[in-house]
């Protein structure tokens, strides 16, 4: 039977979908929730949906362009950034793809489904899983493509901005396109430091991936979006699945969306705040933190502790990372919430502390 192996899924248990106790913990949603301006919009296109929605999302890239300063015809528009990043390996039909361990689960599965085979560079924890210089010994003449996450999922680790430019050259030496996903990257303070879309129009060879879906807390519109100085490949990958892949609704809401500018700035002020603190408590009941800059926490249980099963039965999910390649039982990683849901959060781990962990100790 197929597996599905992220978060988010309140489906599978019917007691979850309609609780209204429900914290979900487990997919990094913006916890601001949708801004009134997407709301109001997705209520305005619903009586156009009697019509085809537009097929190259026109009036959505023309003012994605202005928002990140590119030309429009540089952006495609997909359902969510996974389909997206589907296409582009479909366009692209690498023989061999270099991919992070852990990472996101869907670029070695969009890989694979084009028909390439994955190599794996894996981070240590003793690296901090921060990406080494040692990843340019990786990418050899045998590499098609290569793709990385910034910051890392689930790690929230950000890449050094001078090793990143280092391997984008590397890659344009050997004509390997360098896929750069920085669906995260709007909840990093300072951003303008890490971010890559500035080195796009000089490097064909880099395809940024971004998302609306987890920025403005629409994951259930699905609209994400690649931005690449190669018109081929942008040509490629209209061709590469159906025409109606993004809806009416979801180019309402993204059109909508970039008006949202105070939001974004609250967004990462409120993340800022909440992660310390999260940080913190978490050090307190004694699990391993490891620093991050996204709206997501990477942490270790050094005891045989089941987090997610027991959190589960008290109404919260966290996301338990013992699937991602690379790791094992004991990591878990948690989205950013505001100070009320952290609260309880933390309030039934240290009871579980305070009353159930010392059973596993022994």
């Amino acid at each position: 039977m197929y597996q599905y192996v992220h978060g988010g899924d309140i489906y599978s248990d019917p007691a979850l979908q309609h609780n209204k106790k429900l914290l979900d913990y487990s997919a990094n949603i913006n916890p601001l929730g949708i801004p009134d301006g997407v709301r109001e919009a997705l209520k305005r296109t619903v009586a156009r949906c009697v019509n085809y929605p537009d097929p190259f999302c026109r009036e959505l890239r023309v003012k994605l362009g202005q928002f990140l300063d590119l030309p429009a015809d540089m952006i495609y528009c997909g359902n969510g950034a996974a389909d997206v990043l589907f296409r582009i390996m479909t366009a692209l039909r690498p023989k061999r793809t270099l991919v992070l361990a852990p990472t996101f689960a869907d670029y070695e599965k969009a890989a694979a489904v084009a028909g390439s085979k994955i190599d794996y560079f894996v981070l240590q924890e003793e690296d901090n899983f921060n990406v080494p210089v040692s990843i340019l010994k990786a990418i050899t003449k045998r590499t098609e493509m290569v793709v990385l996450c910034n910051p890392n999922n689930p790690t929230g680790k950000l890449m050094n901005r001078d090793l990143l430019q280092t391997v984008l050259l590397h890659c344009e030496s050997m004509h390997i396109p360098l896929l750069l996903d920085e669906c995260f990257m709007d909840f990093v303070k300072d951003k303008e430091k890490y971010t890559m879309i500035d080195q796009l129009q000089e490097h064909k060879n880099l395809i940024i991936l971004k998302a609306f879906t987890k920025t403005f807390a629409i994951p259930g519109v699905r609209l994400g979006y690649c931005l690449s100085a190669d018109h081929v490949l942008i040509e490629k990958l209209y061709a590469s699945g159906q025409d109606w892949n993004v809806s009416g609704l979801a180019q309402a809401a993204g059109i909508a969306a970039l008006d949202e500018t105070e939001y974004l700035d609250e967004s990462r002020r409120l993340i800022g705040e909440e992660r310390l603190y999260l940080e913190s408590q978490l050090r307190l009941i004694g699990l391993k933190v490891f620093e991050g800059t996204s709206n997501y926490i990477f942490m270790k249980s050094e005891r045989n502790f089941p987090w997610a099963e027991k959190l589960k039965e008290h109404h919260i999910l966290i996301r338990d990372c013992s699937n991602y390649r690379g790791l094992t039982e004991g990591y878990f990683r948690i989205a950013v919430k505001t100070r009320k849901d952290n609260r309880r959060l933390i309030k039934t781990m240290k009871e579980f502390v305070k009353y159930a962990i010392f059973d596993y100790i022994n």
